[in-house]
């Protein structure tokens, strides 16, 4: 097998062994291909290269199936870290919490979202009535304004088309931030970013597993996660999406 080395000299304690343990945990659902981990230390960790290949609808529609199974192979409870894992793990170079939390609301909020804001805020990208429209709309959202009845899903947790790879045999997710949440959490992220034949990609899920009516209306509650980050290292442009979908939130509330 082929190898690919990832090295951080700098990293901190449990970088790499929460990406390995989260990749293994995604692995064991069987659903979506997984990369595999070879060996992991603690500034490197090696797993199998996947060759690349052009995308494909075919691809696509396997893994919106296989994304779906990966899903409902489920976890502990929202907020929940992969088994065996109890630190921080880590978005990017970020870390973010992993805390076991009864709903879904409260743990996105408070785990998800608000612990990037004061970061984006001292980084000149998100101006303070900016992040008072961001806090308005993290209450509504641990109030319980979106909760449901669906139970924790097994999420990859950082699931933009950069950690998506179109091998030879299909599609192979890699870099996860795995952890229980909300399904419709990673098809957001999937979407914000852009991801080559997502319409076959989301129908394939819907067919496999339906999607809950106005999900799609739903999809700036569950990117708030991901341009938060963003709005934290990546600029003010970040900072000014994260308030409109924070708008955009506090109107479907």
């Amino acid at each position: 097998m082929e190898q690919h080395v990832k090295t951080r000299p700098d990293a901190p304690a449990g970088f790499f062994a929460a990406e390995a343990a989260g990749l293994r945990w995604l692995a064991e659902a069987g659903g979506a291909r997984i990369a595999e981990v070879i060996e992991v230390a603690d500034r490197r960790i090696v797993l199998e290269r996947i060759a690349e290949a052009r995308p494909s609808a075919e691809a696509a529609d396997a893994f919106g199936t296989a994304l779906a199974a990966t899903h409902d192979a489920g976890a502990e409870s929202f907020g929940s870290p992969p088994p065996g894992w109890t630190g921080d793990i880590f978005i990017g170079s970020r870390s973010q919490p992993a805390r076991p939390k009864p709903s879904w609301g409260v743990f996105y909020a408070a785990q998800r979202v608000e612990p990037f804001v004061p970061i984006a805020v001292a980084a000149g990208n998100l101006s303070a009535s900016g992040a008072e429209v961001v806090g308005r709309a993290c209450a509504l959202i641990a109030a319980g304004a979106f909760d449901d009845d669906e139970p924790p899903a097994r999420l990859h947790g950082d699931l933009w088309a950069g950690n998506v790879l179109w091998g030879h045999e299909g599609v192979v997710l890699i870099d996860p931030a795995a952890h229980g949440g909300h399904r419709e959490t990673d098809l957001a992220m999937l979407a914000l970013f852009g991801c080559p034949f997502l319409e076959r990609i989301l129908d394939a899920y819907d067919r496999a597993h339906p999607l809950r009516d106005g999900w799609s209306e739903r999809v700036p509650v569950h990117q708030l996660h991901p341009l938060a980050v963003h709005a934290a290292g990546h600029g003010p442009s970040y900072g000014r999406a994260l308030v409109d979908a924070a708008e955009r939130t506090l109107a479907l509330g």
